[in-house]
């Protein structure tokens, strides 16, 4: 690879493609969030259920307005790229464009969440084990440095509460295609192993609880009207919450996908990103059957 990767961006039904774009290319991006070390080049259009024609017109412009050449071709867009993020807002075109770009053999990064279901989910680590494919995939709440401080106060949490927002999906499930940041902040303190998980769904949004083989509990709150983030960790000694600064979240990110492009190791596992999308399955699957349901 160059000196500057260069990444091409699948997908713009999502605002995260245009704040990622800002960070690298803006010229009024404030410093303290400008990342070096790529140069986005090009980025693929289509229409979802997540965005119509006039909303990827106005993020078209701006792109442009930046230099990057929005295209619908997927081989215009990957023609001269070294990288890719697939920046899809609509979960259920992930394994389709995840399979059309695996055989270019460049590394990728899934954005939140790793797919639709976890059969699908299944389906791309399968195809990036088989072909030796570099792949990761997370929200940019994992990432959170608040968060990050109460794991190291709290490194074995017995307990591990956290909140976030629950939109309603256009399409699909809710809880997996929002819930994914919660979620990912739990397993992010408490790491793997969850066991089964119970919805209760309330005018509020749905508290799902999650239990652990070892006697542990996770319970995450998604919130219908609201956008804050945070919880906190509890072992016998102490609790420590956190709230979730926004200010940095996709900054924080966009620096972890540059260092994996550059050739470092995946900051998120893809056991990691497997298990998050069987958390959120199995929490959907509950709220429908309303019992508790295997993860």
């Amino acid at each position: 690879m160059s000196q500057e990767i260069r990444v091409a961006l699948i997908g713009l039904d999502t605002s995260h493609a245009v704040q990622f774009a800002k960070r690298v290319h803006a010229p009024n991006c404030p410093a303290d969030q400008k990342v070096e070390g790529i140069r986005i080049t090009t980025c693929l259009r289509f229409e979802t259920p997540f965005q119509n024609k006039e909303g990827l017109d106005e993020r078209q412009k701006q792109l442009e307005d930046w230099g990057i050449k929005v295209t619908e071709s997927l081989d215009e867009a990957v023609a001269d790229c070294d990288a890719l993020m697939l920046t899809i807002n609509d979960p259920a075109r992930h394994l389709e464009f995840f399979e059309a770009c695996a055989g270019l053999g460049k590394p990728i990064f899934i954005d939140k969440p790793l797919a639709d279901t976890l059969a699908n989910a299944k389906a791309i680590a399968k195809i990036a084990q088989e072909r030796n494919l570099r792949v990761w995939s997370s929200s940019s709440l994992r990432f959170s440095p608040q968060l990050i401080e109460a794991c190291e106060a709290v490194p074995e949490p017995l307990h591990v509460s956290t909140y976030g927002h629950m939109g309603t999906a256009p399409a699909g499930s809710s809880i997996v295609w929002y819930g994914v940041h919660a979620f990912e902040m739990l397993q992010r303190a408490a790491g793997r192993g969850a066991s089964t998980v119970q919805t209760v769904g309330t005018n509020c949004g749905a508290v799902c609880v999650v239990e652990y083989d070892n006697g542990r509990q996770g319970v995450v709150e998604l919130l219908k009207n609201g956008s804050g983030y945070g919880g906190f960790l509890r072992d016998k000694d102490k609790a420590v919450p956190f709230v979730v600064d926004h200010s940095r979240l996709y900054t924080d990110q966009l620096k972890q996908v540059v260092e994996f492009f550059k050739g470092g190791s995946a900051p998120v596992a893809m056991e990691d990103a497997v298990e998050i999308m069987a958390m959120l399955e199995a929490a959907e699957r509950s709220l429908q059957s309303g019992k508790a349901e295997t993860v």
